[in-house]
């Protein structure tokens, strides 16, 4: 039977490396965007994959979408949650409003998600939901008081979320990945990015594709007693 994946910030970046071996694994996929149309219609057409657009912060928006998807395309087998912003200040500087909306686009945003898809999972006796939180959820990084905190939020969110579901075979984990080649960190400065491959120990940064294996190894059926748990994936530069 296939199973069907929806990710989120599935057209660019690491969503889109993780819909695309979803998709090579054998998966349904349908990716969502928010708002960068030019860029998800262009991934589409190119890889076959369904693009929908709505706000993962916005509760209302998540609950229509989903029921809207499950009528078009059936029952979510599998969640990746991995759309997120950041908004960066030292935190004496930051404003409530940075504060709140990276708070409620990375973290509140998990519950909206994992919610929207939780009661079917739970009917079905199958589930997979997958977490993208960061290395910096861990050791912390200067100008990030928010990310960092919603990231380390999402951590402690799986844990609860996979108690209350391991016994309706639904699994919850997280990947907390490091540094990774995608077009934001390219943008860094070179004498910056010299600097922080520097501090990782296998010598260079992740790949998308490094990310998108472990969410297709926690996706899969026979992943059924791992739960719960956080996939560190930073070549060494943290071991927590």
């Amino acid at each position: 039977m296939q199973r069907t994946a929806l990710v989120t910030g599935g057209t660019r970046g690491i969503g889109a490396g993780i819909a695309l071996a979803l998709k090579g694994a054998g998966y349904k996929v349908i990716a969502n965007y928010h708002t960068n149309h030019e860029a998800a219609q262009a991934f589409s057409k190119q890889h076959g994959i369904s693009v929908h657009s709505w706000d993962v912060g916005n509760y209302q928006d998540c609950q229509a979408a989903v029921d809207r998807l499950t009528k078009d395309h059936g029952a979510i087998d599998v969640l990746v949650h991995n759309a997120g912003i950041t908004r960066d200040s030292f935190c004496h500087k930051m404003s409530a409003g940075m504060w709140d909306d990276v708070i409620r686009t990375n973290l509140s945003s998990c519950f909206h998600m994992a919610q929207s898809v939780l009661s079917p999972m739970r009917e079905r006796c199958f589930g997979r939901i997958i977490l993208l939180s960061s290395i910096n959820a861990l050791k912390g990084q200067i100008g990030q008081a928010n990310y960092c905190a919603a990231k380390a939020g999402i951590i402690g969110f799986a844990k609860a979320l996979a108690l209350e579901n391991a016994a309706k075979g639904v699994t919850v984990n997280v990947i907390a990945p490091g540094y990774t080649d995608t077009e934001m960190v390219r943008a860094v400065p070179e004498a910056v990015l010299e600097k922080i491959i520097a501090q990782i120990p296998v010598g260079r940064l992740g790949q998308v594709g490094d990310i998108a294996r472990c969410a297709t190894f926690l996706a899969a059926d026979e992943a059924g007693f791992i739960t719960g748990e956080t996939l560190n994936v930073n070549g060494g530069q943290y071991l927590g």
